[in-house]
């Protein structure tokens, strides 16, 4: 099932020029700054990055998910193997079905009757799809929450970009793109979010034995991107890495008061003479481990669920490596189904109806995250 390919940049327009993405899937406005309208009728789109169901899914999944990166066949099948070690299936839609739920029954308690769709960007239910279903269903206009906290290309613009490719392939004279769109904004500041991922590194030190739990080091760690794609990721550039430390920040200020922590990375997947953001997970596990460390705890605060990434480049791989150093290891959950999470989740959502003002990630300037593609 190859992803759908369509060219979302009108005619005349560079892909980083005014009307902004934001601007084009709003129908051509500015995201409001006034009340929802009454009687328009509103959808909630949890848009994910998606994931095989299946073995035989696993290697067109990558191919969709890497279509003109040049990433070499060995790395696919590298990668494709950690799916296959789980049966070919990515937790991520499971993990998708657990959020929805669980904004459903949140929604339903704060009296909001606000459908939710599900959506992704490289595997069924693609967007593409869904964005037809909730046309049909009548549905007006669409807030879009992506499985992505933070600023950068793979994290925002591209979410802006599915929306756009979404609208292009059901564009039509009588109603051009279906639903009018915009991007709840970022999410990696908001008090649920920073308090799910500050009780789970608590209850991730706890798990250490009691004479280490005050000593060992914490370790933050996110996806590891292209240097060039960080250094224009957000208006100003560089947004990826401060958002990340700024939510690090404010969770170990909660869970572990007065204690220092590193930002590492992880799950680099482009070619060996491409910089990405370093040190490597397993790189800084060594240096702790040569520098006198004698336990350490990841937190992943990168994302949001314990999709493959976390479960097989920390459990597995990161693990291995603080067993082979005899460094003493526990790693923190994502923020998943928190109640506080999926609360401050509803709270974007919110926030967005009541006209509140647009931040960053709802109304991103054209050129902001823009990574120029061969």
């Amino acid at each position: 099932m190859p992803r759908a390919t369509v060219d979302i940049t009108p005619a005349g327009q560079r892909p980083d020029e005014d009307p902004s993405l934001a601007v084009r899937n709003n129908g051509g406005a500015e995201p409001s700054t006034e009340p929802a309208p009454a009687g328009r009728r509103e959808a909630l789109l949890l848009l994910s990055f998606g994931g095989p169901e299946g073995h035989d899914d696993v290697m067109p999944f990558l191919e969709n998910v890497t279509r003109g990166r040049g990433i070499p066949r060995e790395r696919l099948e590298e990668v494709a193997e950690h799916y296959h070690h789980f049966g070919g299936v990515s937790p991520i839609n499971d993990q998708n079905k657990a959020l929805i739920a669980a904004l459903e029954k949140d929604l339903a308690d704060a009296g909001l009757d606000l459908p939710v769709y599900w959506g992704n960007r490289n595997w069924a239910p693609y967007v593409e799809d869904t964005w037809a279903q909730m046309a049909a269903d009548g549905i007006e206009h669409v807030y879009v929450l992506s499985t992505s906290a933070y600023a950068s290309f793979s994290g925002c613009r591209q979410y802006h970009e599915d929306i756009a490719r979404a609208r292009v392939s059901l564009s039509s004279p009588t109603r051009p793109g279906g639903p009018t769109a915009e991007k709840l904004p970022h999410y990696y500041d908001t008090p649920g979010f920073v308090q799910a991922n500050a009780d789970a590194l608590a209850a991730a030190i706890a798990t250490l034995p009691a004479e280490l739990r005050g000593t060992a080091r914490l370790v933050a760690t996110a996806h590891s991107i292209p240097d060039s794609m960080a250094a224009v990721a957000g208006p100003e550039g560089h947004a990826y890495e401060a958002e990340l430390l700024a939510a690090a920040e404010r969770v170990v200020a909660e869970a572990a008061p007065g204690r220092e922590f590193d930002l590492v990375w992880q799950s680099r997947s482009g070619p060996p003479s491409v910089p990405w953001l370093e040190p490597d997970v397993n790189d800084h596990l060594r240096a702790l481990a040569a520098s006198g460390e004698t336990a350490v705890v990841l937190f992943p605060i990168g994302f949001v669920s314990d999709h493959l990434e976390v479960i097989w480049d920390l459990d597995n791989e990161a693990k291995e490596t603080a067993e082979e150093l005899g460094l003493a290891f526990a790693r923190a959950a994502t923020a998943g189904t928190h109640p506080a999470f999926v609360e401050s989740l509803r709270m974007l959502l919110e926030e967005r109806r009541a006209g509140g003002l647009p931040r960053l990630g709802t109304n991103c300037p054209a050129s902001c995250c823009f990574v120029r593609r061969p």
